[in-house]
């Protein structure tokens, strides 16, 4: 005997993926609007909209489904749709990202597979190092050149504590690499205290305490003056550990950024994190600010390791212009190491009857290979 049919069976269930047809084609969202991302917090982005224009804002903008699994760092430049006024509690949505003219990643270590992007876009990576409390770490400057060479930005080493210690053996030791080095110390008595006591370390509150009950000692002018100059015109992103001082030196290079600042723990010689997110800040053209703008500056959080499991030893020796000359002799598979067989880097450095230039070969050599074993060495 036949089963009775329900008269709904004869309809298909609708699909659990929806019924909407699929297709890649995607609105062209001709209407867009440019931005500059300045800020990443938790899926929502800080864009600034027609930069330097009359209609010049900031706004929020979260990420369009397209885009779910692109990554969106500071310094890119998106194309942004939606609300676009800025207003209080308004939303728009990225849709779009430029293309990137650099961008410097990192891993967790040598053998994480993950790349993390830093920051997009930036022309130059400035390394800040202490020369003291905390001790510089030349393993983790290292690293942090050889990530830059590799997405072809230039280096700017800024040592700061000038202080408390002297900055020739750096110098010595980064000048031949083609890295230039500025110099910051501090100098200037602050009776609120609010000086470079905190993200500077705990020897400018105990030298401000010396030479005066509660003071401390605030960044010399002169000194962030030189760092400005090397900074103008650049979109420049400060990288270090933390307590180095890198936040001081945004606050004294940009009046009014309030980046957070932390001491240096006296037993461990380490500072504590104290920026969590990168920020794109403008840099005001004089100490002021009234003549206007002239270049950017990111800031980052303070870093404990960096891995470079990314970086391709032919793009570190391409930084190299007349060591990569020279490498075309090497035979095949030749590591470039100072135990390699038949390198002809060596050849190189013999190769001269002048005694100074050989000198500055080896010396190029020697910092070249320096660099190379910080491939795959732990900082």
């Amino acid at each position: 005997m036949a089963r009775a049919r329900d008269e709904h069976e004869r309809w298909a269930r609708p699909s659990k993926r929806g019924s909407r047809p699929r297709t890649k084609q995607r609105p062209e969202h001709a209407d867009a609007l440019v931005g500059l991302v300045t800020g990443v917090d938790r899926g929502r982005y800080t864009l600034l909209i027609d930069e330097g224009g009359p209609d010049e804002r900031d706004m929020l903008a979260m990420k369009a489904r397209e885009l779910t699994r692109t990554r969106v760092v500071v310094g890119d430049r998106v194309d942004v749709v939606g609300d676009t006024s800025g207003a209080k509690d308004t939303l728009g949505r990225i849709v779009r990202i430029a293309e990137r003219t650099s961008v410097l990643r990192r891993t967790a270590d040598d053998t994480d597979p993950y790349e993390r992007i830093v920051v997009a876009n930036a022309d130059q990576l400035v390394v800040v190092t202490a020369l003291a409390q905390p001790e510089p770490r030349t393993g983790m400057i290292d690293r942090a050149v050889v990530a830059a060479y590799d997405a072809g930005m230039e280096v700017l080493l800024c040592l700061t504590k000038a202080d408390l210690a002297a900055p020739d053996a750096l110098r010595a030791l980064y000048e031949p690499l083609g890295v230039e080095v500025v110099v910051t110390r501090r100098g200037e008595p602050t009776a609120d205290g609010s000086g470079d006591g905190a993200d500077g370390g705990a020897a400018g509150g105990a030298a401000g305490g010396a030479a005066g009950g509660a003071r401390s000692l605030a960044l010399a002018a002169a000194s962030v003056e030189d760092v400005r100059d090397r900074l103008r015109g650049r979109v420049s992103v400060l990288l270090g550990h933390s307590g180095v001082g890198k936040s001081t030196l945004v606050n004294a290079l940009v009046p009014g950024a309030a980046r957070a600042t932390g001491h240096v723990n006296d037993v461990t010689g380490r500072g504590r994190h104290t920026s969590t997110s990168a920020v794109a800040l403008r840099l005001p053209a004089a100490p002021d600010g009234d003549a206007g703008y002239d270049g950017w500056v990111i800031d980052t959080p303070g870093i404990r390791s960096f891995g470079l499991a990314h970086v391709e030893v032919a793009h570190l020796l391409h930084a190299f212009e007349d060591l990569d000359a020279a490498a075309e002799e090497c035979p095949r598979g030749c590591t470039h190491l100072a135990d390699a067989p038949d390198c002809a880097l060596d050849e190189w450095v013999e190769a001269t009857d002048d005694a100074e230039a050989r000198a500055t070969r080896a010396l190029r050599l020697a910092s070249f290979r320096r660099l190379l074993a910080s491939r795959t060495a732990t900082v």
